[in-house]
């Protein structure tokens, strides 16, 4: 590593997995690198703690292993000998009181053949989706949401039962607002070539086919499995990334929040915060939608509106640990719980089973969590947390039976964690994008623009330093930094 850094200075805003992924590629690319983050902790929402002494992810507990950005980053700082596999990734759904085995053969909660799910839906619900192929071709358009496509081709019961679950476990959102092209864009265009939602379907699961099924694993090391852990949890992956950009001489400053930019001759920035003043060649604001907007709102007032448009989920995680002893047998990973049955949780994942680092750790322990929240509940994630716990046990009860007290609980709350994907998404992005352009040596990467998991904000951070790498290659250093 380089710790010399003499080459441009680059700050960027916002200390979660996307401004230290873009802090990372700038300083190994041998920028100086300043990181400025508001909070004291870095990592946004990736969190590792610990209950009752086990260890667990208190925020994102997986990456999505079909995409390469965020397992690659993992491996560059050091954590390839700690990815996991996860032990079982057998699901089921809470519908109608009962636990039923997530259907196989979907999309996204489509079924590409109604008899794969026979066991959730009911015999009209079926009949329903076998319907789509007798009707006339839907137009598309530019975008649609996911929910009001679907229920319209198959019925609102696959929406109710599978769609909308599986949606709101990545969006914590409502499946009839979400944008189809943004939350399932390789279904949208098969969509649009196909003349029926089955053959679209199948469409999407013959192309999936015609990869390896092992491709994903070639690429990880680890099986075909479409998610991977880390031992000690997910939430060990900033720090690990922090401690890399150090090493390669870049400075990362908690409690730091940026209050202002100004622009300094034609390409330059003053980036003000609190009292610290730093002079930079360039800037990446990788900050939620809300302060980006109020720090772009004097340069790039058209993208701050549309910045200012964007809509956030927040939800709360509830962790809890059992004795083992006392458990019924819960098998699988977890569940989804469809929000039309009126429950509090939306999923619970059985985090013992799930990771068996987690069961290594403390073996005479059981521990699992649920997830509260959607998009318009704001009031479920504000309840007292004993409220919480006792809504989450109350709902595991029903659907498992679980009978037993925890011996340790902890909520976790992420207040505007998720940034909604309503139809039009992409094209609001494009629009910020295009005004931010007009703004040399500034670019903008977080889950509000490119996909909310951790590998799609990974990419969005490497966009945004690679195109200012790009930019600065041929310029010479500003005037570095001063406080």
């Amino acid at each position: 590593m380089n710790a010399d850094t003499t080459g441009p200075h680059v700050v960027v805003a916002g200390g979660g997995i996307t401004g230290l992924a873009a802090a990372h590629r700038l300083a190994l690319a041998g920028h100086r690198v300043t990181l400025l983050e508001a909070d004291a902790r870095l990592g946004g929402k990736l969190l590792a703690g610990e209950i009752a002494g086990a260890p667990v992810d208190l925020g994102a507990e997986s990456l999505l292993a079909r995409r390469p950005e965020a397992i690659a980053l993992a491996r560059a700082v050091g954590l390839g000998d700690r990815l996991r596999a996860p032990a079982t990734t057998t699901a089921s759904v809470w519908s109608r009181g009962t636990l039923v085995p997530m259907p196989k053969g979907h999309v996204m909660g489509v079924p590409g053949d109604a008899r794969a799910v026979e066991d959730l839906l009911s015999e009209e619900g079926v009949r329903r989706i076998a319907a789509d192929l007798d009707l006339p071709p839907t137009e598309i358009g530019d975008d649609i949401a996911i929910g009001a496509y679907v229920a319209a081709r198959m019925g609102h019961e696959v929406v109710d039962r599978l769609v909308e679950p599986l949606l709101g476990g990545v969006y914590a959102g409502d499946a009839h607002r979400i944008s189809m092209k943004a939350a399932v864009p390789a279904l949208f265009e098969a969509a649009r070539a196909h003349p029926t939602l089955t053959a679209a379907v199948r469409a999407v699961q013959r192309a999936g086919a015609a990869v390896p099924a092992d491709a994903a694993g070639a690429a990880t090391g680890l099986g075909g499995s479409v998610f991977v852990g880390v031992e000690g949890g997910v939430g060990t992956l900033p720090g690990a990334v922090a401690d890399a950009v150090r090493a390669a001489g870049g400075e990362i400053l908690p409690n730091a929040p940026v209050t202002a930019l100004r622009r300094t001759g034609a390409t330059g920035w003053q980036v003000v915060s609190g009292d610290r003043v730093l002079t930079a060649d360039a800037v990446v604001l990788a900050t939620p939608a809300g302060p980006a907007a109020a720090l772009l709102a004097e340069h790039a007032p058209a993208a701050a509106r549309e910045l200012g448009a964007i809509e956030y989920a927040s939800m709360a995680l509830v962790t809890l640990a059992f004795r083992r002893s006392e458990m019924p047998d819960l098998t699988g990973s977890g569940f989804l719980v469809p929000p039309v049955d009126g429950h509090t949780i939306k999923a619970s994942t059985f985090s013992s089973r799930k990771w068996r680092w987690v069961a290594d750790a403390a073996p005479d322990l059981f521990v699992l969590r649920t997830s509260v929240g959607r998009h318009g509940e704001e009031e479920q994630v504000h309840r007292e947390d004993a409220d919480l716990v006792a809504a989450s046990l109350k709902d595991l009860a029903a659907a498992t039976g679980l009978g037993a007290r925890p011996v340790a609980t902890t909520v976790t709350r992420w207040p505007g964690g998720l940034p909604q994907y309503p139809i039009g998404h992409l094209a609001r992005v494009a629009r910020i994008r295009e005004a931010v352009a007009g703004l040399p040596g500034l670019r903008i990467a977080g889950a509000a623009y490119d996909g909310v998991g951790v590998p799609a904000c990974v990419a969005s951070a490497h966009r945004a330093a690679d195109e200012i790498i790009a930019t600065s290659e041929t310029a010479a250093p500003g005037a570095g930094h001063s406080s």
